[in-house]
C-alpha cells in the first residue's frame, strides 16, 4: 500500500481503543484521503469506509477487503445491511472537513486560498455563497453565533449583508476581519470562526454526527468498539454527552422529580479522553485541536429502538 497522502491524527491511540483482530469487520464512517481505513486493513480488518464526498469516493484506492461507499456515515446501518455486512467490530468516525478538503481551493473550505464560496462537503444543497446571499441578517447572526461561538456574530452578519453578493473566500474573510477591526498576529482570527459556522450549518455536521453516534450504536456487535475524533468543543460535547448517557454515567435526576424508566448501559469502559502530544502536534499541525472518545458495546438494546 502507498502512504497516506494526510496524516491521521491520534492514530496509534485509535488503533489501541479499536483493538482490532484480523478477520473482522469495521467502519471507517470518514474516509477522507484513507489513512484510518489503510491503519485498519494492514492490521487484518475488513473495512466498509463511508464519505458523502464524490471526489473522496472517486479517489479512493482499490485495496483488497475495502469497500467504499458514496453515503452520509449517518446511514451506515442500511448501507451495511444491504452489504450483509451487520454487526460489526468497531466503527470509527473522524469528525469534520478532511485535510483534502481544506487544501483544495475550489471547496471553499480554507482561508489560506481564494476559492468559490462553496463549503459543501457532498454535491447536494446550498452553497455558502447562496446562502449568504439570500439569508437575513438575523439568520446569519444566529448561525455565526452558535456554531461559530463568535460574540461579535451580530456586527459581523451587518457586514456580511452590506457587502451582498459575496461569492469568494478571501472577499468573505476580508469582510469579516474589518467588521470587528481585526489585526493580524495581535488578534485571534475571526474569520476562521465564521467559516466554521457556515460549513457546520450547511453540512448539517452536528446533526450528522448525532445519527452517526446513533447509527454506531445501532450497528456494533456486544463488545464492538467505538472510537470517535473531534476537533472543537461544539463536535466533543455531543460525543461526550452521548457516551455519558449511554454508559449509564450520566448525572440522576432529582427526587423531586417523577421517577423515569432506565434503560441499561449500551456502552461499557468508556474511556477518559485523549489529546495529542507535543511530537504529533509539531509534526501536524492539524492534531492540535483533536479530542478522541472511545467505549465498547455491550450486549443491552440501542436506545433509540423500543424497549
Amino acid at each position: 500500500m502507498n502512504a497516506a497522502p494526510h496524516i491521521p491524527v491520534l492514530l496509534a491511540e485509535v488503533l489501541d481503543a479499536l483493538a482490532i483482530q484480523a478477520g473482522e469487520i469495521h467502519v471507517d464512517g470518514t474516509f477522507g484521503a484513507g489513512g484510518y481505513s489503510r491503519a485498519l486493513l494492514e492490521r487484518g480488518a475488513k473495512v466498509y469506509a463511508f464519505d458523502r464526498d464524490p471526489n473522496a469516493v472517486a479517489a479512493a484506492p482499490k485495496l483488497e477487503g475495502l469497500t467504499v461507499i458514496e453515503r452520509r456515515f449517518s446511514e451506515m446501518e442500511e448501507a451495511l445491511a444491504e452489504a450483509e455486512a451487520l454487526p460489526v467490530d468497531g466503527v470509527t468516525l473522524d469528525i469534520g472537513v478532511s485535510s483534502m478538503q481544506f487544501d483544495q481551493a475550489e471547496r471553499g473550505f480554507s482561508l489560506q486560498a481564494d476559492g468559490p464560496l462553496d463549503m459543501r462537503m457532498g454535491r447536494e444543497g446550498q452553497t455558502a455563497a447562496e446562502w449568504l446571499n439570500e439569508a437575513d441578517e438575523a439568520e446569519i447572526a444566529d448561525v455565526i453565533y452558535r456554531y461559530g461561538e463568535e460574540r461579535r456574530s451580530r456586527r459581523i452578519a451587518r457586514a456580511i449583508v452590506a457587502a451582498r453578493p459575496l461569492s469568494r473566500t478571501l472577499e468573505l474573510a476580508a469582510v469579516v476581519r474589518k467588521s470587528v477591526g481585526y489585526i493580524a498576529g495581535k488578534d485571534k482570527d475571526p474569520a476562521v470562526q465564521v467559516f466554521q459556522a457556515i460549513r457546520i450549518h450547511l453540512n448539517r455536521e452536528l446533526d450528522e454526527l448525532q445519527g452517526g453516534l446513533e447509527a454506531a450504536e445501532r450497528v456494533l456487535a456486544p463488545g464492538g468498539r467505538l472510537a470517535v475524533v473531534t476537533f472543537h468543543s461544539l463536535e466533543d460535547r455531543i460525543v461526550k454527552q452521548f457516551l455519558r448517557e449511554r454508559g449509564g454515567q450520566a448525572p440522576a435526576g432529582s427526587r423531586h422529580m417523577p421517577a423515569t424508566k432506565t434503560r441499561a448501559p449500551s456502552f461499557a469502559h468508556v474511556g477518559k479522553p485523549v489529546r495529542p502530544g507535543a511530537a504529533e502536534i509539531a509534526a501536524n499541525p492539524r492534531a492540535r485541536s483533536a479530542t478522541l472518545r472511545f467505549a465498547t458495546r455491550t450486549e443491552a438494546q440501542a436506545w433509540g429502538e423500543a424497549a
